[in-house]
C-alpha cells in the first residue's frame, strides 16, 4: 500500500482525501515502510543531499501578538531573553560562522507584528554587508510585510523570505486572535510579487486535528512555496500551551511523510521541537525531509555542530551547500573530528 503512494506521487497524480489520512493514521508498526515509499519520493527530487540552515535570532521577544505556542508572545510568561535589534557585525559574523559550518542558509528572524522602516533599514544594510562578505543563501522571517517592504528586502539580496501558515485556516483562531489568516496569505502574497523564494509552515501538536493538518499541507501545495518547515510543539512553560504534550515521535515522521506525498517536488525541513519530540527517533526524520536546522531555535536549544553533520553522514547523506574553495578544510576538519569523511558530496551537483 505504501509504495503506491510513492507510485502514485511519482506520477503526478494527487493523493485521495482517504489516503492522506490514511498516512496519519499508519500503524506504529508500518513506519519503516511509510518511511521507505516517502523516500523514494525525496530521493527522487533530492538525491541524498541535505541542507542545513542556521538561525539567528535578531530581536527577541516583546511582541505584541498574541500567539498561543510563543514564548516571545504578548501572552507568554516564559523567562527568555528580550532585547532590540542585534548589532550588524553581530548578525554578519554569525553568518559567516554558519557558512564555515556547512549551512546552506542563513535565516534572521526578528519577533514582532510587523518591522518597522528603521529595522528593515538596518536589516537591508546586514544583508548586503553579508552578501560581499560571505557565499550564503539568505532568508528572513520579519512578521507581516508589505508589498513595499518585500521588495526592499529583494533589492538588499534576500533570497527568500519565511512566512509561515502555522496551521489550517479554521484552527488559526484557536492560536491568535490578534491577527488572521488571511493577514498571513497577504504576506506570502507580498513576497511571491516581489519575486523571493517563499518558505512557509507549520506547527503539528497544537490541538489540531488530521484534518486541519492535511488542509495545511495542501494549502502549502497550492501556494507553491519554495520551502516547508514542518515544527513540532515544543510547548514552553509560561505560554498557554505550556500543557499541551500529545505528540510521539510515530505522529512526527507521519506527519513529514504526508508533507512529502503532498509537495513531492518543495524543501521540507524538520523543523522546531525536532529534538524534543523525535527524540531518539530525530534521524529518520530525514528519510521524507531534506533539511533541518542545527544549533537550535529561537529560544530553545538544539543539535551542535558536531553532532549534526554527524547524523547526517551516519545515514548516508550528504551536507550541500553554496561550496567556496576556502572552505574546504573547514569541513574536512569536521568530518575528522566526527570520525568520518565529509568532503565527498559538499560540492553543489554532486550525487552518489
Amino acid at each position: 500500500m505504501y509504495t503506491s503512494y510513492a507510485q502514485k506521487t511519482l506520477s503526478g497524480t494527487n493523493l485521495s482525501t482517504a489516503e492522506m489520512h490514511a498516512v496519519l493514521q499508519t500503524p506504529d508498526r508500518d513506519i519503516l515502510p511509510l518511511l521507505h515509499a516517502a523516500y523514494q519520493v525525496r530521493h527522487h527530487y533530492f538525491g541524498s543531499k541535505v541542507h542545513i540552515h542556521v538561525l539567528m535570532n535578531a530581536k527577541s521577544g516583546l511582541c505584541p501578538e498574541d500567539c498561543a505556542y510563543c514564548s516571545q508572545s504578548a501572552v507568554s510568561n516564559a523567562p527568555i531573553d528580550k532585547y532590540p535589534l542585534r548589532p550588524a557585525r553581530e548578525m554578519i559574523d554569525a553568518a559567516r560562522k554558519a557558512k564555515e559550518n556547512g549551512a546552506y542558509r542563513y535565516c534572521i528572524v526578528t519577533s514582532g507584528r510587523a518591522p518597522t522602516d528603521n529595522e528593515v533599514d538596518a536589516i537591508t544594510g546586514v544583508v548586503r554587508q553579508i552578501k560581499r562578505e560571505v557565499n550564503i543563501d539568505i532568508c528572513c522571517c520579519l512578521g507581516l510585510l508589505t508589498g513595499e517592504k518585500a521588495q526592499r528586502l529583494k533589492d538588499a539580496g534576500v533570497d527568500r523570505v519565511n512566512h509561515n501558515l502555522n496551521t489550517s485556516k479554521a484552527h488559526t483562531p484557536h492560536i491568535v486572535s490578534t491577527h488572521t489568516y488571511e493577514d498571513r496569505l497577504k504576506t506570502l502574497y507580498n513576497i511571491q510579487k516581489a519575486g523571493l523564494d517563499t518558505c512557509s509552515g507549520g506547527i503539528i501538536g497544537m490541538g489540531e486535528t488530521h484534518d486541519d493538518i492535511i488542509d495545511m499541507a495542501l494549502s502549502l501545495r497550492d501556494l507553491g512555496v519554495n520551502s516547508i518547515p514542518v515544527n513540532f510543539l515544543h510547548p514552553i512553560a509560561g505560554t498557554p500551551l505550556s500543557n499541551q504534550n500529545t505528540l510521539t515521535p510515530h505522529d512526527c515522521l507521519r506527519a513529514l511523510c504526508l508533507f512529502r506525498f503532498v509537495n513531492p517536488s518543495t524543501e521540507i525541513r524538520v523543523a522546531g521541537g525536532r529534538e524534543k519530540n523525535l527524540r531518539s527517533l530525530q534521524p529518520l526524520a530525514l528519510y521524507p525531509a531534506n533539511s533541518l536546522f542545527m544549533e537550535g531555535y529561537l529560544t530553545t536549544g538544539g543539535l551542535d555542530v558536531k553532532d549534526t553533520h554527524q547524523m547526517i553522514t551516519d545515514l548516508g547523506f550528504e551536507v550541500e551547500t553554496i561550496q567556496s574553495e576556502s572552505q574546504n578544510d573547514h569541513l574536512l576538519a569536521i568530518g575528522t573530528q566526527a570520525g568520518n569523511e565529509l568532503t565527498r558530496g559538499w560540492v553543489v551537483g554532486t550525487d552518489n
